[in-house]
């Protein structure tokens, strides 16, 4: 943004909308360990991933509901009016969003965890699979005083 040297703070509605949007149906990768941990009740974490993905490693507690699936098995997973968080493998991957849309088409609140199983893992959060539960080291360049941003 140039800045003409006579700027006046002005706040912009369109952008306070846009990223009060964005948070109302986002979470984080912290955000969810933070409330898994904290024994926060009333949701769902969905991973709507490949089984071969599942098996490889999950988020402990998530359930496996790939996104083709949801439409038919959704009401058997999650009951009715529990809130839901999608993920996927991470940034570069939309399944996520694919699966929080079809949730929100059977009328679900649902929220996109962004970052994904990706950033799961490279904040050194625990990874589920047949052998139990394992943390690995953190990325330090995405958690660099621990498994927080701190923002």
């Amino acid at each position: 943004m140039a800045d003409s040297g006579c700027m006046t703070k002005q706040i912009d509605q369109a952008a306070v909308a846009h990223f009060a949007e964005r948070l109302a149906y986002e979470t984080d990768v912290s955000d969810v360990a933070s409330d898994i941990g904290g024994g926060v009740t009333g949701w769902v974490l969905i991973d709507s991933r490949s089984q071969e993905s599942w098996d490889q490693g999950h988020v402990p507690g998530a359930v496996h509901l790939p996104t083709r699936e949801i439409a038919a098995r959704a009401a058997s997973v999650v009951p009715e009016g529990v809130g839901v968080v999608t993920y996927c493998w991470g940034p570069g991957c939309n399944g996520a969003t694919r699966a929080a849309l079809e949730f929100a088409k059977l009328g679900y609140p649902v929220k996109e965890m962004i970052g994904g199983f990706e950033y799961w893992t490279r904040e050194g959060l625990p990874v589920e699979t047949a052998d139990g539960v394992d943390r690995r080291l953190p990325d330090p360049l995405t958690a660099p005083r621990g498994v927080a941003c701190a923002c």
